[in-house]
C-alpha cells in the first residue's frame, strides 16, 4: 500500500523502507524549537538530566516572542534563562528583541524549514511549516528537551484525512477562512492525531501565506500535522531563502486515507468562529452586528505582508471606531519594515490603529491587548476559547484580516464587501 507525504518523509527519517499507521518510530530531526515559556522548561529538563551538549548548534532554534519585549519580572527571568543557555552553547539561530518575530512566521522566513523537513517545537501551532511540505508539529518540553540533546524524537505514525481543494477564492477570502469553514466542517476533533493533507488543483490558487495560515490551524482541528504538495509557488518561495537543500516528497497515488473531502474553494464566504471554539463558525453575514471592542491584527496565523496588505486595503482613508481598539501586528521585524517601506504604516496609524513590536502579544493571554470583563474581540488568531484572551467572561471571534479590519472601521461585525475602498 502507498504512503502519504507525511508517512514518505517520516519513513526517510527513520531510516526504514515504510510505515504504516499507528506505528512507533524513532526519527532524526532537522529543527528542534523553542520559545520564552516553553524554552525554560526544556533548559530545565536537559539540566536535571546532566545533558551537557546540543545535538547541532545550527538546528536548535530559540524565538523570544511571547512576552518580549518583556511585560514583567518573570518574563524577564525567563528570556534570561533561554538568553545565557543560548549564550553557552552557540545557538546560532537565538531571536530576542530587534530580531525576533512570531516564531512560526519568523522561522521560514529566515529559511530554517524547507520541504522534506522533520520540525519539533514545543508549540502547538509548530505545525504551520507544514506549508512548505515539511513534516512539523509541537511536542512538550521533556520531548523537545530530548530533541535538543539527541536530533531525534518518538512518533506514532498518523493516518491521514485527505481534503481535495477545487476552485478559486471568492474576494476578501483567505487561507484563514477556508481553515476556519473546514474546523466548522469536521470540529476542533476531526482531526485527532492525524495528518491533514491537502491537494487537488484548488491548492494552486492559494498564496503561500494562505497556506501557511491553513497549516497553522490544523492543530485546532485536533491534527498532527497539515502539510500541502511542493509546487511553483513552494519552490518560489524558498527559492534564495533556504538554508539547507529541501527535499520534496509525494503521496503515492495508492495511498490510504481516513477520509476525503471535496472543497470548492468558491463555496467558502468569509467565516467567523464565535466562542468559544474555533469549531463554532459561521459566515460572517450571521454574525454582522456584533458589537466588538478591539480589532487585533496579527499573530502566527495572519500576522504576514499579506494580511498587513489585506487590512490596508480596507482601512485606507477610514477611521477606525472610537469604541474599538485596534491592534495591528506585523509578524515580523522584516514585515514590519515592508509595512513601512509600502506605507501601510502610515494608513494604519491614519485610520487609528497602534502598530506593535512583533509579539504573540494578546493572542494567549499575554500582553498588549488583554480584554476586561464583558469585553468582546475580533481577531485574526487561532484560539477563541474561554478566558484566551483575558477575563473569563470576555470573547474573541477568530476571523481573517478582512473582516477583522472591517469590524474595526464600523465597531461591529461586518463582511468586508460593505466597505467601501477609498
Amino acid at each position: 500500500m502507498g504512503m502519504t507525504m507525511t508517512q514518505k518523509i517520516l519513513t526517510a527519517h527513520a531510516g526504514l523502507d515504510s510505515v504504516v499507521p499507528g506505528q512507533l518510530i524513532e526519527a532524526d530531526i532537522d529543527l528542534a524549537l523553542a520559545n520564552d515559556i516553553t524554552g525554560p522548561v526544556s533548559i530545565r529538563v536537559l539540566r536535571e538530566a546532566d545533558f551537557e551538549q546540543v545535538f547541532d548548534k545550527t538546528k536548535v532554534a530559540l524565538v523570544m516572542d511571547h512576552f518580549a519585549p518583556n511585560k514583567d519580572i518573570k518574563s524577564a527571568e525567563q528570556c534570561k534563562e533561554v538568553r545565557e543557555f543560548a549564550l553557552k552553547h552557540g545557538i546560532v539561530n537565538f531571536y530576542d528583541v530587534g530580531t525576533m518575530g512570531v516564531e512560526h512566521a519568523l522561522l521560514p522566513e529566515k529559511g530554517l524549514v524547507a520541504s522534506g523537513d522533520a520540525i519539533i517545537g514545543a508549540d502547538s501551532h509548530t505545525c504551520t511549516y507544514g506549508a512548505l511540505g515539511a513534516f512539523s508539529t509541537g511536542v512538550g518540553s521533556t520531548d523537545l528537551a530530548a530533541g535538543i540533546a539527541t536530533g531525534r524524537a518518538w512518533f506514532r505514525v498518523p493516518s491521514a484525512l485527505k481534503f481535495n481543494l477545487t476552485g478559486t477564492p471568492a474576494p476578501w477570502v483567505s487561507g484563514k477562512d477556508v481553515i476556519l469553514h473546514i474546523i466548522g466542517m469536521i470540529g476542533v476533533d476531526g482531526a485527532l492525531y492525524q495528518s491533514m493533507e491537502f491537494a487537488g488543483p484548488g491548492v494552486a490558487k492559494l498564496s503561500m501565506d494562505d497556506r501557511f495560515s491553513i497549516c497553522n490551524m490544523a492543530i485546532e482541528a485536533g491534527a498532527k500535522n497539515g502539510i500541502f504538495p511542493v509546487d511553483d509557488k513552494t519552490l518560489a518561495y524558498m527559492e534564495g531563502r533556504a538554508q539547507h537543500e529541501p527535499r520534496i516528497f509525494a503521496a503515492d497515488e495508492d495511498a490510504a486515507y481516513e477520509r476525503v473531502f471535496d472543497i470548492d474553494l468558491g463555496s467558502i464566504p468569509p467565516t467567523v468562529a464565535a466562542p468559544h471554539l474555533p469549531e463554532n463558525t459561521k459566515p460572517v453575514t450571521e454574525l454582522a452586528g456584533i458589537r466588538v471592542d478591539q480589532s487585533v491584527i496579527g499573530s502566527c496565523t495572519n500576522g504576514r505582508i499579506e494580511d498587513m496588505r489585506i487590512a490596508a486595503k480596507l482601512l485606507a482613508g477610514h477611521t477606525v471606531s472610537p469604541h474599538v481598539r485596534t491592534i495591528v501586528m506585523p509578524a515580523t521585524q522584516h514585515i514590519y519594515l515592508q509595512c513601512i517601506e509600502e506605507g501601510l504604516a502610515k494608513i494604519f496609524i491614519e485610520a487609528g490603529a497602534v502598530i506593535s513590536t512583533p509579539t504573540c502579544g494578546p493572542c494567549l493571554g499575554g500582553h498588549m491587548g488583554i480584554l476586561a470583563a464583558g469585553e468582546r474581540s475580533i481577531a485574526t488568531t487561532n484560539r477563541n476559547f474561554v478566558g484566551r484572551m483575558g477575563h473569563v467572561t470576555s470573547e474573541v471571534y477568530l476571523s481573517s484580516p478582512a473582516v477583522a479590519a472591517a469590524s474595526a472601521i464600523t465597531g461591529v461585525i461586518t463582511d468586508p464587501a460593505d466597505i467601501e475602498l477609498l
